[in-house]
C-alpha cells in the first residue's frame, strides 16, 4: 500500500503525483479516494495499471465537472460547510466548527488534531475539471456516509448511482475513514477480490 501526498494546488498538480505513486507500483493497482481525492482517482484512474476506484464519502465527477460545479447547487436543507474566505488562494474549514461538520463521531481530541492539522486546499484544485472519468471504464466502489455535513448523502447517492459503483452506506460523518476504519478497510478488500478476480 502507498499514500499519494495530494499537493492540492491544482487538480493537474495531484493527478501527477498519484501517477508517480502508480508507477512506483507492481501489478495493478486500485486508488482509493476521500472527499476532493475522489476528483483526483477519477482523473488519475485512467492509468492504465489502475485497475478499479474506491470512493469514500468522496466528489465522482463526469466530464467537465469540478468540485466547484458540483456543489454550485446545494441540495436544500443540507448543512453548509464551514469554508472560509480564501486566504492567498487557499481554503481552510473554521477550526470551530470543523469537528461538528467535518469529524462529528471522533472522539474530541482527535477531531482537534484533524482541525489543527487540516491542509490548505488550493482554490484551483476546487475549480480542477475532469477530463474524462475513469469510473467509466473502470470498475469501482463507493462507501457513502449517511450522516456526512461535507457532501451530502443524496448527492453521495447521485454520482455513486451515476458512475454504476458498488454501493455500501455507513453510520458515519465525513471523517468515516477515521471513525469506522474497519468498514472502510472492508470495502477496499471487497474491491481488491472484484478486481483480481476480473484480472486472472
Amino acid at each position: 500500500m502507498s499514500v499519494v501526498q495530494n499537493p492540492t494546488l491544482s487538480l493537474a498538480d495531484d493527478v501527477a503525483a498519484t501517477k508517480r505513486i502508480v508507477a512506483a507500483q507492481t501489478g495493478p493497482v486500485i486508488l482509493v479516494g476521500h472527499s476532493y481525492g475522489g476528483v483526483v482517482i477519477t482523473e488519475a484512474g485512467n492509468d492504465p495499471n489502475v485497475a478499479g476506484l474506491v470512493y469514500i464519502a468522496a466528489f465522482a465527477p463526469d466530464k467537465g465537472e469540478s468540485v466547484a460545479a458540483l456543489i454550485k447547487d446545494p441540495v436544500p436543507g443540507a448543512p453548509v460547510p464551514p469554508i472560509l474566505p480564501p486566504q492567498d488562494g487557499f481554503l481552510s474549514l473554521d477550526r470551530e466548527k470543523f469537528a461538528a461538520s467535518f469529524a462529528a463521531d471522533v472522539n474530541k481530541e482527535k477531531a482537534e488534531f484533524m482541525a489543527n492539522s487540516q491542509v490548505p486546499w488550493g482554490v484551483e484544485a476546487l475549480n480542477g475539471t475532469v477530463s474524462d472519468p475513469a469510473w467509466r471504464n473502470k470498475p469501482s466502489w463507493y462507501l457513502i456516509a449517511t450522516e456526512d455535513k461535507m457532501i451530502p448523502p443524496p448527492a453521495q447517492q447521485f454520482m455513486s448511482k451515476r458512475a454504476g459503483s458498488t454501493v455500501v452506506e455507513i453510520k458515519g460523518s465525513h471523517a468515516v475513514y477515521v471513525s469506522k476504519p474497519e468498514a472502510v478497510a472492508t470495502l477496499i478488500e471487497k474491491a481488491a477480490r472484484g478486481v483480481k478476480l476480473a484480472v486472472y
